[in-house]
């Protein structure tokens, strides 16, 4: 009976050690989550923003003449492909790599540890990836597509529903679409709409690659919190079973002892 005590004593400690790194796994997930929304936010406005200039220079008709715009099917598929940084995030990463599976035979840039690991090179910190990153890859990608060398190019991202909910997707930026039904606008550029889009192409797809960015990690901290508060119930639960096995197995043995005493004396 004492070694049963003892194991259950030692299952207890390596349970709590457990719940003690999930709690402090949690408050460092949670100190990240506002900080991490508030940067997503911004690269959203940034993006959707210059999303609507893009659409207003795709809807004139002399931007079709854009390489930019050429349709060439979906043989060559290059993909930006946005993981975490680290594991102990529920289903976060397992769920990019799942979507990958419908692009299997894609040209992966990979950005995140994760995404490292499992391609080479690309971009280790999704966490710490700059906006002059994002432009050494947008102005690569650009000059790749004009010359042919994919036909198109998607970001795979896990898309920031809520705290508890995010989504791996895949969003296709090149070539530029025209929106069906789409009016031309009253909005003049100068020198000409081509040339504008020609300069303005390599900063929206740089600002469409931030934007996915901050969007994964902040799904990934936001997954992280869930998996740990998740990990810290089931810890928890864990303890109170292991407790209350530990009291009977304690119990029992008293009851051993007192009985061996009483029938020692009664001897």
């Amino acid at each position: 009976m004492g070694a049963d005590t003892k194991k259950l004593r030692n299952r207890i400690k390596s349970v709590d050690s457990t719940l003690h790194l999930t709690k402090a796994m949690g408050l460092v997930a949670s100190s990240k989550i506002r900080r991490a929304t508030e940067a997503m936010n911004k690269s959203r406005q940034y993006a959707e923003a210059f999303g609507s200039t893009i659409k207003a220079l795709v809807a004139c008709p002399e931007c079709a003449k854009s390489p930019y715009m050429a349709q060439r099917g979906e043989n060559r598929t290059r993909l930006i492909v946005i993981a975490g940084d680290r594991g102990l995030a529920g289903g976060y990463n397992a769920n990019v790599f799942r979507t990958l599976r419908s692009c299997s035979d894609a040209d992966v840039i990979a950005v995140g540890k994760r995404a490292c690991d499992r391609f080479g090179g690309g971009y280790l910190s999704a966490e710490k990836f700059s906006c002059e990153e994002a432009m050494e890859i947008s102005k690569k990608l650009c000059a790749d597509f004009v010359n042919n060398e994919f036909d198109r190019l998607g970001i795979l991202y896990t898309k920031y529903v809520s705290v508890l909910s995010q989504e791996a997707q895949i969003k296709w930026v090149l070539p530029l679409q025209r929106e069906a039904n789409v009016r031309e606008n009253s909005v003049l550029f100068e020198p000409d709409e081509l040339s504008i889009l020609e300069l303005a192409v390599t900063e929206y797809i740089a600002g469409m690659i931030v934007a996915a960015v901050r969007e994964s990690f902040a799904s990934e901290v936001a997954a992280r919190r869930s998996a740990m508060d998740s990990a810290e119930k089931n810890a928890q639960q864990m303890i109170d079973e292991l407790q209350l096995d530990y009291n009977r197995a304690r119990q029992g043995a008293i009851t051993q002892e007192l009985t061996e005493i009483v029938a020692g004396y009664g001897t």
